[in-house]
């Protein structure tokens, strides 16, 4: 059986922060840009507080079946949420999006590492 390999996307607002609580974050802005986002298995933290309340964080996780798609969302979840609440800050509407990796057509040179991968053989 091959491993399937799972994007999660758990999007949500900041709530109730305060001028002080604000400071952090967008300070820290540059390194959490939206055009520098993904996925990773500790889960990438996105946003531009400046502008809008809102954040993402992207994960990457993998599983052997199908269904283990929900599992990985199932840890993405509570990770996501646990991180503003470990500096204090309020998180609020999270809805999380997953996607599997595995039935997406092979890049170029995917194809090619996958052709000589099989002439190895």
């Amino acid at each position: 059986m091959s491993t399937r390999t799972f994007r999660i996307t758990v999007r949500g607002a900041f709530d109730g922060l305060t001028e002080d609580q604000r400071a952090e974050p967008v300070a820290a802005a540059p390194e959490h840009d939206m055009l520098r986002a993904e996925f990773t298995a500790g889960g990438h933290l996105a946003h531009d507080l400046a502008a809008r309340p809102f954040l993402t964080f992207r994960f990457l996780d993998s599983g052997e079946a199908e269904e283990d798609i929900l599992d990985a969302t199932a840890r993405a979840e509570p990770a996501a949420e646990g991180r503003p609440a470990e500096r204090g800050y309020g998180f609020k509407q999270p809805r999380s999006q997953a996607q599997d990796l595995s039935p997406a057509p092979l890049g170029k040179r995917q194809r090619r590492e996958a052709a000589r991968a099989l002439a190895q053989d």
